[in-house]
C-alpha cells in the first residue's frame, strides 16, 4: 500500500503525483504546451493548456479517471494512465486526444509514466509483483523490464535529459527519498537522506538540477538541488501544500501545484521561486503537470 502526504501523494495507496519535463517554444509565449489532470467535469480527465494557462482543452472526455499525463519528447504523443479497463494501465494518445490505446494490460496497478528522452522507452511504476517497482517499456508497450526489484516502494521515475539516469523515490531505507539509478537499473545512489518525506524528482533540461518535493519544513514544499545531491535550496515557503514540480524545456521556469487558493491549481514560477503564478484558477483540483521536452 501506499501513503499520501499533502500534494506530494508519497505512494502508498496513491500514486506519487507525476509530472512531465522538457518542452518547445518560450513558456508563457503561447507556444509551449502543459498536459495536466483536472476533475472539473465531474472526474479525472487529461486536459491540455498553453505555458500562459489560456486554451484549456479536455483531451480524454470520459467517465473513467484518467491521470498522471506525460508527453513524449516532440510534443506528439501522450502517456497517460487510465482505470477505463479495470485496474489502472498506462495508454498513449496523439498530442490532441486521438488515437488512445493501451499498452499495459495486466491486474496489477500501473502509475507515473515518463519518456525516454530519445521517445522510445516508457519507464513507470507497477505493483504487479506485489510491491511497487520501477518498469521501463519500449514505447510501443512491449519489452516490460523491472528495473528495482526489491521488497520496498519504487517510484515517481523521472529521466535525465541524456537518458544515462533514473531519478526515483524510494523508502527502502523506512521513508520515501530520492535515488538515482542507471537507465538499466544499476548503480543506485541514495540522493536524500532525512527521516521525512521527499518525492516527484523532475530533472533539469540540462541535468544539472533536480526540483523536488519534500515536507522538511512541515508542510509540502518545492526544492531544488543538484543532481550529485548537494546543495538542496527551499524554492516556496508558506502554509499550503506543494508538489508536482517540472522543469519548463529551456529550463527558466518550474510548474508546480498548490492548494494556497483552497484548491490544488497548477502554478508556475521562475527556476529561483521568483514570481509564482496561478495557470488554471478554478474550483476543481488541477495537477499533474507535463511539458513536453523540446
Amino acid at each position: 500500500m501506499r501513503k499520501l502526504y499533502g500534494l506530494l501523494a508519497t505512494v502508498i495507496a496513491v500514486p506519487f503525483l507525476q509530472g512531465g519535463c522538457g518542452g518547445g517554444g518560450g513558456v508563457g509565449g503561447g507556444v509551449t504546451k502543459i498536459a495536466f489532470t483536472s476533475d472539473r467535469n465531474g472526474t479525472a480527465e487529461i486536459y491540455v493548456m498553453k505555458a500562459n494557462g489560456s486554451g484549456q482543452t479536455n483531451l480524454t472526455n470520459n467517465a473513467a479517471k484518467d491521470n498522471a499525463p506525460a508527453f513524449s519528447p516532440d510534443g506528439l504523443k501522450i502517456a497517460f494512465v487510465s482505470d477505463r479497463d479495470g485496474p489502472s494501465e498506462i495508454y498513449l494518445m496523439n498530442a490532441d486526444g486521438s488515437g488512445q490505446t493501451r499498452l499495459t494490460n495486466n491486474g496489477a496497478f500501473e502509475f507515473s509514466p515518463a519518456f525516454s528522452p530519445d521517445g522510445s522507452k516508457i519507464a513507470f511504476e507497477s505493483d504487479r509483483d506485489a510491491d511497487w517497482e520501477i518498469y521501463v517499456m519500449n514505447a510501443d508497450g512491449s519489452g516490460q523490464t523491472n528495473l528495482t526489484n526489491n521488497g520496498a516502494f519504487d517510484g515517481a521515475p523521472a529521466f535525465s535529459p541524456d537518458g544515462s539516469k533514473i531519478a526515483f523515490v524510494s523508502d527502502r531505507d523506512g521513508d520515501p527519498e530520492i535515488y538515482v539509478m542507471n537507465a538499466d537499473g544499476t548503480g543506485v545512489v541514495q540522493l536524500t537522506n532525512n527521516t521525512v518525506s521527499d518525492g516527484n524528482p523532475a530533472f533539469s533540461p540540462d541535468g544539472s538540477k533536480i526540483a523536488f518535493g519534500s515536507d522538511r519544513d512541515g508542510e509540502p514544499e518545492i526544492y531544488l538541488m543538484n543532481s550529485d545531491g548537494t546543495g538542496v535550496m527551499q524554492l516556496t515557503n508558506n502554509t499550503a501544500s506543494e508538489g508536482d514540480p517540472v522543469f519548463s524545456p529551456d529550463g527558466s521556469k518550474i510548474a508546480f501545484v498548490s492548494d494556497r487558493d483552497g484548491n490544488v491549481e497548477i502554478y508556475v514560477m521562475n527556476a529561483d521561486g521568483s514570481g509564482q503564478t496561478n495557470l488554471t484558477i478554478n474550483a476543481a483540483d488541477d495537477r499533474s503537470p507535463s511539458f513536453p521536452l523540446r
